[in-house]
């Protein structure tokens, strides 16, 4: 007796299987496109509202919970202009990209998370301005290895800022703030939305 064939494969099955597989290839090796130009404009703006609002404060502990408010709503405003202009350009957040760029971003935002938490209950305050310009720099250069040239430069700017920042007089650090999460988001968010889109 015979053994018996294998059932033939469609021809349509084959093409299907290899333009998935074409697609998950490109998409691996694609940069991430969706970082988004406005919403950084939006997050440049809200930052400027904080940073006067903040620099008003006599209070260390009312001028961080000006600032942590503001990371907030920053963080809000990058996950939806994010998730807006990847499906305005036929993707998803959840793609390989997307993934490469938020691992990558997310580590050094979780280091300045912790520091905050250890360094401001011990007095030392006026590091963190400096801290975060340097660690969200650090973020976006990581993550914007998997995206747009502009990305890591703009991350680059920030590095740069937060280490002047830690070796300049206590006072200026809400106006180094002002000028990193303000100005540079607001620069960097322009010419990300006119050269990349939204």
């Amino acid at each position: 007796m015979l053994p018996a064939r294998p059932k033939p494969v469609p021809i349509h099955q084959h093409a299907l299987d290899n333009l998935r597989f074409i697609r998950e290839t490109m998409e691996r090796t694609s940069s991430f496109t969706a970082v988004p130009g406005w919403g950084g404009v939006a997050m440049g703006v809200s930052a400027v509202v904080a940073a006067i609002l903040a620099g008003l404060q006599a209070d260390t502990q009312r001028w961080l919970s000006i600032w942590l408010l503001e990371a907030l709503l920053a963080i809000g405003i990058g996950i939806y202009s994010m998730h807006r202009k990847a499906v305005e350009g036929g993707s998803t957040v959840f793609s390989a990209p997307s993934r490469k760029f938020a691992l990558s971003f997310a580590p050094p935002l979780l280091a300045g998370c912790i520091l905050t938490g250890a360094l401001f209950p011990v007095g030392q305050a006026r590091l963190l301005p400096g801290l975060w310009l340097l660690l969200y720099g650090t973020g976006v250069m990581t993550g914007g290895a998997f995206s747009v040239r502009i990305v890591p430069a703009m991350g680059a700017c920030f590095v740069g800022l937060g280490a002047v920042c830690l070796f300049s007089p206590e006072s200026w650090g809400n106006w180094f703030l002002l000028a990193g999460f303000g100005v540079l988001h607001v620069v960097f968010g322009v010419l990300i939305a006119r050269r990349y889109g939204g």
